[in-house]
Parts: structure tokens; sequence; C-alpha cells
């Protein structure tokens, strides 16, 4: 199955040098405004993709991402260049929605044109609106990376704490994949017992959850860019896609009870996004999802303005 990526930065490159790690797409196209750098990343990683199952590795046009099971859409403003790394602002990654947006309606009508029947995974940031933007434009097969990666994170400082594996444990992240987002401590479980002490009370509970809401930060201050794990689990969900899996996790797509772009549990295959899951919330949880989708909302209508 072919699958392609649009953009060639940093998030690009990554997600490009996972799919073809994970060996589950048989051709990938990367389209770059600047085409010449697009050859260089294909020239460069087809030799060491020699390694792993046949792979076409190529670079092209909007006109060459026909027939692709799924489109990455990576361009646009990172948070560094958009100014997003202030932890003390509300906004967060919604900071970068204006200019990022402006990309996207150049650059989705040619995806549409070009693989109408496609499933398109925005990456960029902020990437719930965005995934409203991309169906107010006319492409209805959009799922958003969502809180997929929020949850892997939230996982990881669970077992951080607890010392146990990431892998053993079981927590969710819901709403924007940004400031808002929702981190659903009811329902956290190690091996199916939930989350104790040291994790049962407000205080180291508040810690962690900074650490996940500003690990894109932590990282940008050490690296630039945030992009090499939001590469393997954007590959991933290509992956879940492309092979049909109905595999679940929390992810970005249209939720009429919300009205918005945000993310569930929800189960994905070859159409992106069947069906929803409703999570079980406490009402607490409940309230913070409900401000969680106003937030998006809000944002969504700048767009329409």
């Amino acid at each position: 199955m072919k699958v392609g990526i649009v953009g060639a930065g940093q998030v690009g490159v990554a997600c490009l040098s996972s799919v073809v790690a994970r060996g589950f797409a048989s051709e990938v196209v990367l389209v770059n405004r600047d085409r010449k750098k697009a050859k260089g990343v294909v020239t460069d990683l087809q030799y060491g993709a020699v390694l792993g199952p046949h792979i076409v590795l190529r670079d092209g046009e909007f006109g060459d991402l026909s027939d692709s099971a799924v489109v990455l859409i990576t361009a646009g403003v990172n948070e560094k260049t958009g100014g997003a790394t202030n932890r003390a602002d509300p906004a967060g990654r919604l900071r970068l929605l204006d200019s990022n947006a402006g990309a996207y309606r150049e650059i989705v009508p040619q995806v549409h044109r070009a693989a109408p029947d496609a499933v398109i995974m925005v990456v960029t940031d902020p990437p719930d609106p965005l995934a409203d933007l991309v169906r107010i434009l006319g492409h209805e097969r959009v799922v958003s990376t969502g809180t997929s990666l929020d949850s892997l994170r939230f996982r990881f400082h669970i077992a951080r704490r607890l010392n146990v594996s990431p892998s053993s444990v079981q927590a969710q992240v819901l709403g924007e994949h940004g400031t808002s987002e929702v981190f659903v401590w009811s329902s956290a479980r190690v091996g199916g017992v939930p989350v104790g002490a040291p994790l049962n009370t407000d205080q180291p509970r508040k810690e962690l959850e900074s650490e996940v809401r500003f690990a894109n930060i932590t990282i940008i201050e050490g690296t630039g860019a945030s992009a090499l794990g939001i590469g393997v689990v954007s590959a991933r969900i290509a992956e879940m896609i492309v092979r049909d899996e109905n595999a679940v996790l929390p992810i970005g797509s249209w939720n009429p009870d919300h009205g918005v772009t945000l993310s569930v549990p929800s189960v994905v295959g070859r159409a992106g996004v069947i069906r929803r899951l409703s999570p079980d919330l406490s009402p607490a949880e409940q309230h913070a999802l409900q401000r969680s989708a106003e937030t998006l909302r809000s944002a969504v209508a700048r767009l329409r303005s």
C-alpha cells in the first residue's frame, strides 16, 4: 500500500524514517515545497532502506499522491518558530493555528484532488482544529494524531514514578492535543490495578501532568524541535490504517457529541476512525473534557470567520 507524506521538515523526515522502519508500506512519496530537499531526504534514506522489506521511496508532486491509502501532512510552522514555547501561555499550540491554517488552505485541496479517497492524517500543530479545517475544505476522511502521543507520555511518566514497564500501564489523555488536555486518572491502571501511592494525591499528579503537558517544550529546549516521538506515533497510526487493524487508541476525529475534532478512544482501520468509544470518566473529568471541547470550538470558530 502507498503512503504519502507532505512536508520534509524534521517531523516529516521522522515520519518517513519510522514508516520505513515499520515495513508496512510498499511505496512512500514525499512531497515538499522545495522538491530538491525532498529528493535529498529520499536519496539519503533509500540506501539504508535496503536492509528492510522492499519499499519504493520517491520524491514527487501532489499528483504523485494518487492511490495513497493515507497521506500524512506535517508541513507548517513548528512550535519554536511560531512562538509556542511558553509554559505560562494558555494558548499553547493553538498559537500556531492562523499561520498553519494558511498552509493547509494551499495543501489540502491539492491532496484532495490527487487522492480523494485517502485518509488525511494531520500531524501539524495544532492538529485538532486543523483536522476540522480539512473537513471544511471538503475532505471528509481525516484524523488528527490528537492525544495519542500524550497518552504514551502519560504512561511513561506513571511507569517511571512507579518503577514498572510502560507497557504494563493503561492510561489515557483525552480532548485537545494541547494545554486543555484531560488526564484520565480515574481509569489509570498498572497491570489492571488502580494507580496508588505515590500518585494518589493531588501534588504528585499535578507535577506529572506538567511533565506530560510540556514535554514538547522540554524537548525543544534541548533539540530545537519535537519530532522523533510524533514520527514514531504517526507511522504506527498509518500502519493501523493501511493494515485495517481495527486497533483502539486515543486519536482525534470529528465528534458530533462535542461538535469538534478531539481525542477519545477510537477504533482505527482502513477508513480512519471507524467508531468512537465512550470513556468512563469521573464527573470532574467529564467537566474537563467539556472545557477542552469548548477551547477547540472557539479555535475552529476563528477559522470560519
